[in-house]
């Protein structure tokens, strides 16, 4: 017998965590807990500490629609500001006392007879007839497998858990990796150490972030007029929702985006033959566009030079590039981005036929019905599950989304007395299909690059393929006709069945 049982349990307390917890407390549900493995809230804000760590959509889009934030310092929220705003929200809507800190996850299994989930934690075991998934897609550190890694006599992290302890000052430094941390913590960096050495396998598209301070009178007339902060994020979302076309019609706005970033290539690097070297050489929005005004003066710099390969071996000292190159260095930091089609996670959950969620996507790929729901998963609800993600827009929208659908079902099961629901296998079949072949035609799929948006399959089941409006209109409702169910009354009179049997035998 477990020691406790929630109607709810959600599992993590980033974006998705807390905004799942506010939507149900809003909702008068209040037998829920949140599982966070770490002390505080925040996910992938409060893990992620590097120095320049900033967010590339804008601060009044990247918020909870229903807990405006008027005092933004800047258009693109930094690191510690948007933590603090979840740190804000968690206490503003009374979140807190529904979760347990320091709680990781070990396991989650259905148990079909019983109609519910069997949770394994670090602080014990608990069961619950709802299990929310809120880890987000960006929680786990990608390490590249390099031969030698152990050999090294430095000092070596990923940018996801940054060594604050370690003074950087006067060291010969070794970067893997040109993402959207590296781009960030690079320049913040490069004043510091005697030498940078960027191991680039690929250059990344870069556009000019225009980053601006939010000054005190604006923050003051964006509390005294909210209708002013929710113009310009309803402008912002437009705007960037236009984007949207370029990458999945080919539409003249990827052109447009093109030249806006060899413009700001050719505006900061004046070297014909560097700039040729931070060209990319396939479609922009292949892989993730990154926003920085930073990046191209500060690799400029005399203390730092770009290996245009990357990394194939590690020795004591030094780190070879692939092409044989070989670099003295002190320190490696990875700047190799998270594990998306990969999480650890998906194993821990255990389906209805005793097949983690991992061993079922590893074997028959990366799916969910409406990014959501799994079959052979009863009552099991992904937020940021598969196609959910975006390559122009804010995923916490997306989230909302999904917020209102898992209430919806919710709602359903408690009206109409069912126990158990999972998406009916075409049903998901049906949804992925339509997803995928949407997505051949998109520049994600045929842009001429290797991404994390694709697996090793060469399918995409990262991003969603259209306009978040559509993904919002998709979900405004949930949709009990695409689900299998077990009233609770057929549970009732099994388990009845079953004591009778018992005192026969």
């Amino acid at each position: 017998m477990s020691e406790f049982h929630y109607r709810i349990v959600i599992a993590g307390a980033g974006f998705a965590g807390i905004g799942m917890a506010i939507t149900l407390e809003r909702a008068g549900i209040g037998d829920f807990v949140v599982l966070e493995r770490a002390s505080g809230v925040g996910g992938v804000w409060r893990d992620n500490s590097y120095p320049g760590c900033q967010c590339d959509v804008p601060s009044h889009l990247y918020s909870f629609s229903f807990a405006p934030k008027p005092d933004w310092s800047r258009s693109y929220g930094l690191r510690d500001e948007i933590r603090d705003y979840l740190e804000a929200c968690t206490d503003r809507f009374g979140i807190r006392r529904f979760i347990r800190f320091d709680t990781a996850v070990v396991s989650a299994l259905w148990d079909d007879d019983a109609r519910l989930w069997r949770i394994e934690t670090t602080g014990g075991s608990l069961t619950a007839d709802v299990f929310v998934a809120g880890v987000g897609a960006l929680s786990e550190p990608s390490w590249a497998g390099i031969q030698g890694m152990e050999s090294f006599e430095g000092d070596v992290f990923h940018s996801a858990g940054w060594r604050h302890d370690l003074d950087l000052r006067g060291r010969r430094v070794a970067v893997v990796g040109t993402g959207a941390s590296a781009i960030q913590f690079v320049p913040a960096i490069q004043p510091l150490v005697e030498r940078l050495v960027v191991f680039q396998r690929t250059p990344p598209w870069i556009v000019p972030r225009m980053d601006a301070a939010i000054g005190p009178s604006l923050q003051a007339r964006y509390r005294r007029y909210p209708w002013m902060q929710r113009a310009v994020r309803l402008w912002q979302y437009w705007s960037r929702e236009a984007m949207v076309y370029g990458f999945t019609r080919r539409a003249p706005i990827q052109r447009y985006v093109r030249h806006v970033a060899l413009k700001h290539l050719q505006r900061q690097v004046e070297d014909p033959e560097l700039r040729a070297r931070l060209t990319p050489g396939y479609e922009i929005g292949c892989k993730r566009i990154l926003l920085s005004d930073e990046w191209y003066p500060a690799i400029q710099q005399p203390n730092v030079r770009i290996v245009d390969s990357g990394v194939s071996e590690v020795r004591p000292r030094s780190v070879v590039a692939a092409t044989g190159e070989e670099v003295d260095a002190d320190t490696i930091i990875f700047g190799t981005g998270f594990n998306v089609t990969a999480h650890p996670g998906f194993d821990r959950i255990v389906g209805r036929s005793g097949a983690s969620l991992g061993e079922q996507w590893r074997q028959h790929g990366m799916e969910a019905y409406a990014g959501t729901t799994v079959a052979g998963f009863p009552n099991l609800f992904l937020i940021v599950g598969p196609n959910t993600g975006l390559g122009h827009s804010s995923m916490v929208f997306m989230m909302e989304a999904q917020f209102a659908y898992v209430l919806g079902a919710i709602r359903t099961m408690n009206e109409r007395g069912y126990s158990a629901v999972e998406p009916k296998p075409g049903a998901q079949a049906e949804f992925n299909s339509a997803i995928q072949a949407r997505l051949k035609r998109s520049v994600w799929n045929s842009g001429g690059c290797r991404s994390w948006y694709l697996d090793e399959r060469g399918c995409n089941p990262t991003l969603w393929p259209g306009p978040t409006w559509e993904f919002r209109m998709r979900l405004r409702r949930f949709d009990v006709e695409s689900y299998d169910h077990v009233d609770r009354a057929s549970v009732a009179r099994e388990s009845v069945a079953g004591e009778a049997a018992g005192v026969t035998e």
